[in-house]
């Protein structure tokens, strides 16, 4: 059984940086495409970032691209997502996913419990 647990979040000040982690157990991850979403209060699940397996690959949504960097490390099994620039609007509570590279959450399997990031303006 695939788990994710996701790690990293906190208060920021608007332009300040956080970098989450997303840790994998339960399956091979060399061979896992991942991605972040976000889910901020009263909308829904919003597609951030997607990373293939060798990391070729990286798929970003429009409103973080230029601030946001997905990468992994598959000797230590486990995506990172690094904020800069962050805003108000970023706030959200930030989900790990598994599965696939793409930015449907259908796609995906796999799924962390999130991490809360708050940026204060």
């Amino acid at each position: 059984q695939v788990q994710l647990v996701e790690s990293g979040g906190g208060l920021v000040q608007a332009g300040g940086s956080l970098r989450l982690s997303c840790a994998a157990t339960g399956r091979t991850f060399s061979t896992y495409n991942m991605g972040w979403f976000r889910r901020a209060p009263g909308k829904e699940r919003e597609f951030v970032a997607a990373i293939s397996f060798g990391s070729r690959n990286t798929l970003y949504g429009d409103s973080v691209k230029g601030r946001f960097t997905i990468s992994r490390d598959n000797a230590k099994n486990t995506v990172y997502l690094q904020m800069n620039g962050l805003k108000p609007e970023d706030t959200a509570v930030y989900y790990c996913a598994g599965g696939a590279y793409s930015a449907y959450v259908r796609y995906y399997q796999d799924w962390g419990q999130g991490t809360q990031v708050t940026v204060s303006s």
